[in-house]
């Protein structure tokens, strides 16, 4: 049903040959995909059936998402960098296209992981077929407008520094260290920057060139709101239009009660004038750290609009009417897991933690009660401050605390 034989592709000296390899391997998943929707209303979820399930979902969980980086974080920007007049024209058309497909296949793949990964360890026979056609029509389109235009643009573009320095990109992506080359010097990156040459400098020395010049949008202390709430509602309103990547997932910062701090990543369920709310077990180490010390941070980093919300203040419950409200709107299978696992405390192994979840299933029914141990928390905010990604470093910060009769003022920092 899938081609278990490798086929040849290119060396990284011919990065364009890459990527176009690339989207042949695609289209073969894809076809992989058709077939399984073929075989699975006669043959059920047999061996044939999940290697065929587990050869796409490897494909698509990793190499499939390395494609994507190849094009958002090198390619694009690299042809940004030295298109010209109509060539510059297509790009700013094309670009803003190639980058929603790959949100929108993502999305999209996400409906087919969780059915093809039961097709693969034997436990389902499901594929939605609407979803799949929806799925490969979407790549096939995106497949064609890259080859159309992108790569041919490339291939006329790019010099040989350029096309090394490319290729360059890719292998780090992909953890292959590139071939030693003497006398060849480091390459420009735009923005202008330096590669190191990979043989003589570390990973964790590149890191320090890893660098994105901002300059998308401004903020003036003179245009914010007069309150600060309202401000980060008009921000989160622009994520959410611009469809960035789970606005929500904000940092939470705690510490113990030694003072040493430890982070994490929440999902926001609410927020008002009394505050910024999410849910979680009080018995976790988040929630102990809170108990013993109920000051903390919030973090929003919005790299899709070069932004980010930093928040501080002090932390309260939630009443146990908020708590309960939000406990019964989750699926099922969420409270069930809120109440099987004890966050945070350690467990021998994966399958006694199923095994927990198994029990709770079994003595609560469809109609679990939220446990005492888990609700909400909601930091009552005291001082905020919008960061604005600005070029060369040089970005707009402006800053709200929060006054003993409860106004707020604001300021400029410098960056």
């Amino acid at each position: 049903m899938n081609e278990l034989l490798p086929d040849t592709a290119p060396d990284f000296d011919q990065p364009v040959a890459v990527l176009k390899h690339c989207h042949g391997r695609i289209r073969k998943q894809l076809a992989t995909l058709e077939k399984l929707l073929a075989h699975l209303p006669e043959h059920g979820a047999d061996q044939q059936a999940r290697q065929a399930a587990a050869a796409v979902l490897r494909y698509f969980e990793k190499a499939a998402h390395l494609h994507h980086e190849d094009e958002e974080q090198d390619l694009i920007p690299m042809l940004r960098a030295v298109a010209r007049g109509e060539d510059a024209a297509t790009l700013q058309a094309l670009a803003p296209v190639i980058l929603q497909d790959h949100k929108d296949m993502d999305a999209m793949w996400q409906d087919l992981h969780e059915q093809l990964a039961a097709i693969a360890d034997g436990s389902g026979a499901q594929l939605s077929s609407s979803t799949v056609q929806r799925f490969s029509q979407r790549y096939l389109n995106h497949m064609e407008r890259e080859e159309s235009t992108m790569a041919p643009m490339a291939l006329r573009l790019f010099d040989a520094q350029q096309m090394k320095q490319l290729g360059r990109a890719m292998q780090r992506r992909r953890g292959i260290e590139p071939a030693a080359s003497a006398g060849v010097p480091d390459v420009a990156m735009p923005g202008g920057s330096v590669a190191a040459t990979p043989t003589t400098v570390s990973v964790g020395e590149r890191v320090a060139d890893l660098r994105k010049d901002y300059g998308q949008a401004s903020l003036d202390e003179k245009d914010v709101a007069d309150d600060p709430v309202q401000q980060f509602t008009r921000w989160f309103e622009e994520a959410l239009k611009a469809e960035v990547n789970e606005p929500n997932a904000m940092g939470v910062s705690t510490v113990d009660e030694r003072g040493r701090p430890s982070s994490r990543i929440v999902l926001i369920k609410q927020f008002d004038e009394r505050g910024f709310t999410w849910y979680t077990n009080y018995d976790s180490q988040k929630g102990k750290q809170l108990n013993g010390n109920a000051f903390a941070s919030l973090l929003f980093f919005w790299s899709e609009l070069e932004r980010q919300v930093r928040i501080e203040g002090k932390v309260e419950r939630t009443s146990a009417e908020e708590s309960d409200k939000y406990f019964n709107s989750r699926p099922l299978k969420s409270r069930l897991s809120a109440i099987a696992s004890q966050q945070s405390a350690p467990i021998a192994s994966r399958a006694d933690l199923e095994h927990n979840y198994e029990d709770v299933a079994r003595q609560v029914g469809e109609t679990p009660q939220r446990p005492d141990n888990w609700g909400g928390f909601r930091l009552v905010p005291e001082r905020i401050e919008f960061w604005q990604g600005r070029r060369s470093r040089f970005h707009d910060r402006v800053v709200y605390t929060r006054q003993d009769d409860g106004s707020w003022t604001r300021q400029r920092l410098q960056p």
